[in-house]
């Protein structure tokens, strides 16, 4: 079975194809911004066009634009291809590039917006606690291990005085998807936002609802 996996929910774009756990092609771009333009443009120029039987996407957390951009181009094939669209965590994957040489323990820290980081423990391939959006006084208290992965992985490292932290500056790869195990992934494609949208809808005085 071929797997195309969408990774944007970070400042980095990338795409790869798999037969079953085996890389056929990939592409990886630290973008910033401009996902929109750059996505499609990228799975056509992987072999058959990106076309796959089952596509995995990144629900997030991360960009608000990049998490909605990846899983409407991600249901948009599904529905051209009849293909299968599963969802994924993006800071279980990160987690995950931090395995080398082996599997090992990390706490994932990545940006989360308005000065905040988003945080969270991992136990190899198993999240150990909640996702939270935190300030970064509150991240260093949530900080369970002596190895940082991330966007923010060194201003977390920074907190801690004795230098017993190993921070490891890395972002999401689709190329790395195949790290995962099957109960990893999920049929709902709802982004995980991991804090309160910025926009909240306007109050309606008592008396203007609509009919």
């Amino acid at each position: 079975m071929r797997i195309l996996a969408i990774e944007t929910a970070s400042e980095a774009c990338s795409v790869a194809l798999f037969d079953e756990k085996r890389l056929i092609a990939n592409t990886h771009a630290e973008l910033g911004r401009g996902h929109a333009e750059r996505l499609i443009p990228m799975i056509a120029d992987l072999p058959d066009k990106g076309r796959a039987e089952r596509i995995i996407v990144s629900l997030g957390p991360g960009s608000f634009t990049g998490v909605r951009i990846g899983i409407a181009a991600a249901r948009a094939l599904g529905v051209a291809w009849s293909a299968q669209v599963l969802g994924y965590s993006t800071l279980a994957l990160v987690a995950m590039r931090a395995w080398q040489p082996s599997p090992r323990d990390v706490t994932v820290c990545m940006n989360g917006g308005h000065g905040e980081w988003f945080v969270q423990n991992f136990n190899g391939s198993k999240a150990q606690d909640e996702l939270r959006s935190l300030s970064p006084d509150a991240a260093k208290l949530a900080c369970c291990h002596d190895v940082i992965v991330g966007n923010r992985a060194d201003a977390l490292a920074a907190f801690f005085s004795d230098e017993s932290k190993t921070a490891l500056n890395l972002l999401p790869d689709a190329s790395k998807t195949n790290l995962f195990c099957e109960d990893q992934f999920t049929t709902n494609l709802t982004p995980i936002y991991g804090r309160a949208p910025d926009a909240k809808p306007l109050a309606i005085p008592l008396g203007k609802e609509r009919a």
